[in-house]
């Protein structure tokens, strides 16, 4: 399967603690499987940090979805279990581990979401009504890697310039 990553430059090796913590699914690579939503994330980071919109393309050997890693796949639609996923994984003030998964696919948490998570965290909806709120958006699939042993199963294939 091929995933796309955006960025501002070309990355060698992956370090997974360069990650940043309160991301939807933690610390870790994200990648996603929709190219236009990478390119705009790397027309994004480009922009805002400096350096050339960098679309990187790697392959993933789906043997890592049945293999003995630790797998969460969410439903490609917003659920509550996804939401307070994403919620817990996004709070700042959580400062335990939330998750111990090598790989989690599911919805990008875009900008629509954090607008109805922060309705969830003021209580002005319940997580079953912000994903009722949330079913009849189309959320691009995002592909994470948490530790060294998701890592070995994406082999970078190409480095563009977008």
């Amino acid at each position: 399967m091929t995933l796309y990553h955006g960025t501002n430059v070309d990355i060698e090796v992956i370090d997974l603690t360069k990650g940043l913590r309160y991301k939807d699914f933690g610390m870790g690579f994200y990648l996603t499987s929709d190219r236009p939503t990478a390119v705009r994330m790397a027309q994004k980071k480009a922009r805002l940090f400096g350096g050339k919109a960098t679309l990187i393309t790697y392959e993933l050997d789906e043997a890592a979805l049945t293999s003995d890693l630790k797998v969460k796949v969410f439903p490609e639609k917003a659920c509550v279990e996804w939401l307070l996923f994403v919620d817990a994984n996004r709070d700042r003030k959580n400062t335990a581990l939330i998750h111990d998964y090598d790989i989690v696919v599911g919805p990008i948490a875009n900008d629509g979401v954090v607008l109805q998570l922060t309705n969830y965290r003021e209580g002005i909806y319940s997580p079953e009504q912000v994903a009722q709120l949330l079913q009849d958006r189309y959320l691009d699939q995002q592909y994470y890697f948490g530790t060294e042993r998701a890592l070995r199963f994406i082999h970078k294939t190409n480095v563009e310039i977008v």
